[in-house]
């Protein structure tokens, strides 16, 4: 099994900073990306941002320049820093890994738990 445990989030006022971490651990061959969605009330969830394990990050458009994602791969870990966070960042933040339990196994997405975040104006 692999588990993806998050800790982090929170509640801070607008242009304040929350960190979110996720920690994959379990029968893991090796990964390939992690990151991190959210889904707030009535909404879908939504990639907010992701990385490989050689670096290479995307985000969506509303946090560039606000959140930065960043990985230990030794640690199978992937953290958030949020900063200048807004209302409109209020949701339930979900840790996301592509994993593969062993050398023959094909890669499979896993989900976390999900944390709250809320933002207050």
């Amino acid at each position: 099994q692999v588990q993806l445990v998050e800790s982090g989030g929170g509640r801070v006022q607008a242009g304040g900073s929350l960190g979110l971490s996720c920690a994959a651990s379990g029968t893991i061959f090796s990964v390939n990306a992690m990151g991190w969605y959210r889904q707030a009330p009535g909404k879908q969830r939504d990639i907010v941002a992701r990385i490989t394990t050689d670096g290479t990050t995307n985000y969506a458009d509303s946090v560039k320049g606000r959140f930065t994602i960043s990985i230990d791969n030794a640690k199978h870990t992937v953290y958030l820093q949020m900063n200048s966070l807004k209302p409109e960042d209020t949701a339930v933040y979900y840790c996301n890994a592509d994993v593969r339990k062993t050398y023959l196994s094909i890669m499979r997405e896993y989900w976390g738990q999900g944390t709250q975040v809320t933002v207050s104006s």
